[in-house]
């Protein structure tokens, strides 16, 4: 399947003469605002920075790029493995505003971009000295951890949750904050070497090359590097001419022939993207990754209970309180203080399963006492809305300081496939505002 004849393609790129630099920097300047003798100081610039929020809002809705968490089938296995799109191309060839195009085009509600940016190896002392003076290759094939880019696309693949580095940019090195992903229906892998290793073209159901002019890739390289990562143009144009170009003649361009679809122009090329989307559709429709809800729905019939659930004890006490709450006559009033009560029976029962080793305590009096004492870490409550938030009062009067999360999942109304929203402060970073008195409720990003 091709977007566009080859002919509309830009001409290759060969590597520069040496003698070719000082008029290449020169043709260059005029692009440019000048460059004081000043170096400008770097920003930082990662790979995947905490701080942006994992959406992409179009103009009809909002599309969650940080994937959904593992949905489960009536047979407790998860659904079918995601639909993995490879975007291949020269550096600068638009493949991220590409993917955004497709993301945006697909309507989908989970996708995961994931970037080949994120998995460069940490470099030794000797290799960050190299890095500041521009004399590394970033665009050889060695640069980059493929071992934990195909362990890290399986998993993902399979729905799994992954944890994906953040480099730095700015320093050449790997950050120690580390950015959770989940599965999702659609999947887009870029990098300019998605195509270079042979295990990692297994897991790519579709693999696509954008092809842009070398001169509008320089153009771009040198744009972003010297207004977002700091750089001087005469860095710039250095590492381009030493690494960028030949890489891309040796590894990236013979890569061209793997793609089943080329895009020439990049995302100019909207013919291209609107094919490229009709196939992922028709692709999907095949997979049929959607769930069958009524099938989940009734999954439970005819199955015995879990060994895993406890029912609490039916007491004549327990009996006496469900009698007073399922009575028609029983008061407001009445029925919300036997509930509490009852939930905190069942609270405490609860309790009795956590782990516990035995201890001696003195008493006042001076003697020891053999007794239990929790033996975790800390206890914590998860409510899920909107009946687990009945519970709540009853955990924080026998659990002092109790850390109490809130899920709320509900179906969505356009896709009818389920959806996870969290708050919990301290593991989400964007706040979806709900209307209604669920309040503010936070999609899940950690």
């Amino acid at each position: 399947m091709a977007a566009a004849p080859a002919a509309e393609r830009g001409p290759a790129e060969r590597p520069a003469a040496p003698e070719d630099s000082n008029s290449s920097a020169e043709s260059l300047d005029r692009l440019y605002p000048t460059v004081g003798s000043t170096k400008p100081p770097r920003k930082r610039t990662t790979s995947q920075c905490k701080s942006e929020p994992p959406l992409l809002r179009t103009s009809k809705r909002t599309i969650y790029t940080a994937g959904r968490p593992p949905w489960y089938n009536e047979h407790g296995t998860q659904s079918k493995e995601a639909f993995v799109i490879g975007l291949g191309g020269g550096s600068a060839s638009g493949k991220t505003t590409v993917a955004t195009m497709i993301i945006e085009a697909l309507d989908v509600p989970w996708v995961v971009l994931l970037s080949m940016d994120s998995f460069y190896k940490v470099l030794t002392k000797q290799q960050q000295e190299q890095a500041a003076s521009n004399d590394f290759n970033f665009d050889h094939p060695d640069a980059f951890d493929f071992d934990l880019i195909i362990a890290t696309l399986k998993k993902l693949k399979q729905g799994k949750s992954v944890k994906i580095p953040i480099y730095d940019f700015t320093t050449h090195s790997q950050k120690k904050e580390w950015k959770t992903l989940y599965g999702a229906n659609v999947i887009i892998f870029e990098g300019i070497m998605a195509f270079a290793d042979k295990e990692l073209l297994k897991l790519l159901d579709l693999k696509i090359f954008v092809d842009t002019d070398s001169d509008i890739r320089l153009v771009r390289r040198l744009r972003r590097d010297i207004s977002e990562r700091g750089r001087d143009i005469e860095g710039v144009i250095k590492q381009y001419n030493k690494f960028v170009k030949p890489a891309f003649d040796q590894y990236i361009q013979p890569t061209m022939r793997l793609a089943d679809i080329v895009v020439p122009r990049g995302s100019g090329n909207t013919v291209a993207i609107d094919l490229i989307v009709q196939h992922v559709h028709s692709q999907l429709e095949e997979r049929k990754l959607r769930w069958d809800m009524a099938a989940l729905a009734s999954a439970h019939q005819c199955h015995p209970l879990p060994q895993t659930l406890s029912v609490l004890k039916s007491t004549p006490q327990v009996r006496g309180m469900h009698t007073i709450i399922r009575n028609k006559e029983t008061s407001r009033d009445e029925f919300i203080f036997y509930s509490k009560r009852l939930m905190r029976l069942l609270i405490e029962h609860a309790l009795s399963f956590l782990p516990f080793q035995s201890c001696t305590v003195q008493t006042p009096q001076g003697q020891d006492y053999e007794g239990r004492t929790y033996s975790g870490k800390q206890i914590t409550g998860v409510s899920i809305l909107r009946a687990g938030e009945t519970m709540e009062p009853a955990l924080r009067a026998v659990c002092k300081d109790v850390r109490i999360g809130t899920i709320l999942i509900q179906t969505n109304c356009n896709t009818g496939e389920p959806e996870e929203l969290v708050c919990c402060p301290s593991v989400c970073h964007l706040c979806l505002a709900q209307s209604g008195r669920l309040g503010s409720w936070r999609y899940r990003n950690a």
